[in-house]
């Protein structure tokens, strides 16, 4: 597991969520190949869905741009390993 190597970048998340994020990332990267960044993403996605309720979405890769809006409280963007993580919640 990457757990505790992870370098957030920004984020408005209470720590209990960002922690959370940082675990479903790092179980990811242990399922799926840093290759198979939408598998990735989608279990990421359907964690969230599932403990915070739905409208999660999940953006992983080793380069994207973005532009969103998204629910106070609910934004985390970070590094684990070779990839990045984008995770909020839609407003």
């Amino acid at each position: 597991m990457l757990e505790g190597r992870g370098v957030i970048e920004s984020t408005d998340m209470a720590e209990e969520l960002q922690r959370h994020a940082m675990l479903c990332a790092s179980e990811a990267l242990d399922l799926f190949d840093v290759s198979q960044c939408q598998n990735i993403a989608c279990h990421i996605k359907k964690e969230f869905d599932k403990f915070y309720g739905g409208g999660w979405q999940c953006i992983v890769g080793m380069n994207f741009g973005c532009y969103f809006t998204h629910g106070k409280g609910s934004f985390i963007y970070f590094c684990l390993g070779t990839l990045k993580f984008l995770i909020f919640k839609g407003a």
